[in-house]
């Protein structure tokens, strides 16, 4: 007696749909855009017939969302589950506040190299403003400026913030540690005007009117070594305990552990935190007022006389616009482009120094 084997046919599975009881992928894209459409439509159509409102794209977009959510909402509890309706919403607040961080980044980005292309040419690059009345003119003295007393500020702050967090978390314990700490995180608040004033104040003991690149570079020490501290600090707390007593175990010293060891491991995130650091304190305009001060003409000696930096210079240019106003502000437009680019560039290093010096985990 033979028996013979039938395999039981397997239904299809059903696709997403409205009788599947979960709505179709692109319906809420599809959605969106009837309800962004309607909404640009109700706009004009006010703005056409009785001038009630005027037409704002912006305005337009913020209703239409408004409506998109609430109808996302109906519609999935209708077709879906409660459940389901809220984890939609949750998910178009999140997407909303995205796009709403977003949209500033954008907009800053996009009107600042529209603004400032104009001026992005080589005389920019390669002239400074000493004797120039008018058009023409670079920015070549704010650029050196600038790259001369953030990288003074660095040498300051990076060596002194990164062996202030080994103390704290491989060394500190008690009040001390407790003590530093709490100043630090005072520090992290203090108005960059006030590290000015504070620098003006010491060096005026001294010297009284004294202006130099080093003494900017000095009160941007100041706002630089609690960044610094901070962000290092919590890098090193994330390496595990597990490898430091590893390297006890195998009799390495201390000191040897945390350069060996400790360093390496974090290496990546500690870049980061002092690129950040450099971003944050490149821009300040107030400390640099009172300290490296005005200056026309070339200065790469930032131990004599004034230093021009790139946010007094855009400072300096829409403030005092003399007798052109617009090629003034095209200078400023273009200082700030630099800014920016230079700001950029930094963290693409700091990306490149993490990805090269990280350890590598693998066999």
């Amino acid at each position: 007696m033979t028996t013979t084997l039938t395999r039981t046919p397997v239904k299809a599975p059903v696709g997403n749909s409205l009788t599947a009881g979960q709505l179709p992928k692109w319906m809420p894209w599809a959605l969106l855009a009837a309800c962004l459409v309607l909404s640009g439509a109700v706009f004009a159509v006010l703005n056409t017939g009785g001038d009630l409102i005027d037409f704002n794209i912006a305005g337009a977009v913020f209703i239409g969302i408004i409506v998109f959510a609430a109808a996302l909402v109906a519609l999935s509890t209708v077709v879906e589950t409660r459940r389901r309706a809220i984890d939609r919403l949750a998910t178009v607040l999140v997407s909303i506040a995205f796009t709403i961080a977003l949209l500033p980044l954008i907009s800053l980005l996009f009107t600042v190299i529209a603004e400032g292309i104009a001026r992005f040419d080589g005389q920019f690059f390669s002239f400074s403003m000493r004797n120039i009345v008018g058009e023409g003119g670079g920015a070549v003295h704010a650029i050196w400026g600038t790259l001369i007393v953030t990288g003074w500020a660095a040498l300051i702050s990076v060596p002194i913030g990164l062996m202030t967090s080994i103390y704290l978390v491989e060394y500190g314990r008690g009040r001390v540690a407790k003590l530093i700490t709490f100043f630090v995180d005072v520090m992290t608040g203090i108005p960059s005007i006030v590290a000015g004033l504070f620098i003006v104040a010491v060096v005026a003991l001294i010297n009284p009117g004294l202006n130099t690149g080093m003494m900017g570079s000095l009160a941007l020490s100041v706002l630089m070594i609690p960044v610094v501290v901070r962000s290092s600090e919590e890098m090193l707390r994330l390496v595990p305990n597990e490898l430091r007593e590893a390297a006890y175990a195998l009799g390495v010293p201390k000191w040897l552990t945390i350069v060996k060891v400790v360093l390496p491991t974090s290496i990546a995130g500690i870049t980061t935190g002092i690129m950040l650091s450099i971003s944050r304190v490149i821009g300040e305009t107030a400390p640099l007022l009172l300290t490296a001060g005005f200056t026309q003409s070339l200065n790469l000696d930032a131990f004599d006389g004034p230093m021009m930096t790139l946010p007094v210079f855009v400072f300096d240019q829409f403030q005092n616009p003399g007798t052109n106003i617009p090629a003034s502000l095209e200078r400023a437009w273009a200082g700030a482009l630099t800014l920016i680019i230079i700001v950029m560039a930094l963290n693409l290093i700091a990306r490149f120094v993490a990805k090269r010096f990280a350890p590598k985990f693998g066999r």
